[in-house]
């Protein structure tokens, strides 16, 4: 059983000269995370223009990167930190770095942090088990921030892809306040849990539920499930209680645009703040998505704007409102005010 720091001791830094830790989580319009495989020139050249209508750019160390391009991925990453000012188009700039386990995991942390950590907002990591995995990297990153003299905390964003991973969830959260969020790792999860699929996120034939067979023996319809609801759930849990965000990971057909959409709408309406964007057609539909409508904006707007202090009972558009759906409302709102500051076509459609 892991032991949780005292209150006093839990934002201290862990080296001496590290940077104190946030003692709140940064606001930043986080719709869609966009993956980047930094080995690949042309592609890595496009990273400035991709910025300017993604929200996070993510360099890619971890999967779909060939053993024997380990080292170039980790180069080109360190280039894009050089090459690019995404702070600027206000991007932020992330990297997954392998998994700890791997004969790579130190050299990507130990470069990324010494020679790009002012450029750096958060390192991903892949297959984090339980809060241990955590500390160490904590522990890790502080000692290379003070070395690099670095000026502000590079967070740290775990991803869910093992069964013993979700069982830890809640920990996991908790285990340092350099906590971003937790991602969903369909694919790997898929393994560990040895689910029948290929498939990267999203639903699945076989996974459905069917009406009761009818008395003329005529067909019975049928309705396909969402395989990563409980999960979802359970990550949006955890990550609300330690005041983190949780978001859904790769929809792996970049083909089917549609079911994509709908995956997307599943986990924002369940209390994600954005999705993986693993191919450019992504990125709209996360920025859509992960965007409140706009009628639901303006309606929650009109909750707000007649119950300033969240009290009372009123009927807006002949529908009963309290205190419960003032939060809700104001949940939507705090969200489209951090969205039309960074976008300003939604600020002229939200009303700010």
């Amino acid at each position: 059983m892991s032991k949780a720091k005292p209150p006093r001791s839990f934002f201290k830094p862990l080296a001496i000269g590290a940077p104190a830790p946030f003692r709140e989580l940064p606001v930043n319009v986080e719709r869609m995370i966009h993956f980047v495989p930094p080995h690949i020139e042309k592609v890595r050249a496009k990273s400035g223009d991709i910025a300017k209508k993604a929200d996070v750019i993510l360099a890619n160390l971890e999967d779909a990167i060939p053993t024997d391009a380990k080292e170039a991925a980790r180069a080109g990453a360190l280039a894009m930190a050089k090459e690019f000012d995404f702070a600027a188009t206000g991007t932020g700039f992330w990297a997954r770095v392998n998994c700890l386990n791997s004969p790579w995991f130190l050299d990507d942390v130990t470069e990324l942090v010494t020679k790009a950590g002012n450029q750096l907002d958060v390192i991903m990591l892949p297959k984090v088990e339980g809060p241990w995995d955590i500390h160490y990297a904590d522990q890790l990153i502080a000692q290379l921030e003070a070395k690099a003299n670095i000026k502000r905390p590079i967070m740290l964003h775990a991803i869910l892809e093992t069964a013993e991973g979700v069982q830890n969830v809640e920990e996991i959260c908790l285990a340092s306040p350099r906590m971003h969020g937790i991602s969903l790792g369909p694919a790997d999860l898929a393994a560990s849990r040895a689910m029948k699929t290929t498939r990267v996120g999203g639903g699945h034939p076989f996974y459905k539920v069917i009406e009761d067979p009818h008395a003329d023996g005529s067909a019975r319809a049928a309705a396909q499930q969402d395989l990563w609801h409980y999960t979802v759930a359970k990550m949006v849990d955890a990550c609300c209680t330690a005041g983190i965000k949780a978001f859904y990971g790769p929809f792996g057909d970049i083909a089917d645009l549609d079911a994509c959409e709908q995956q997307f709408k599943n986990a924002f309406l369940m209390g994600c703040a954005g999705a993986w964007s693993l191919h450019p057609n992504q990125i709209k539909i996360a920025k859509d998505v992960f965007s409140p409508a706009i009628d639901e904006v303006l309606f929650a707007k009109k909750i707000l704007e007649a119950m300033p202090d969240g009290s009372g009972v009123h009927m807006i558009d002949g529908k009963m409102q309290d205190d419960a759906t003032w939060k809700q409302a104001k949940v939507i709102v705090d969200l489209a005010k951090q969205i039309a500051a960074k976008d300003h076509d939604m600020a002229s459609a939200y009303g700010f």
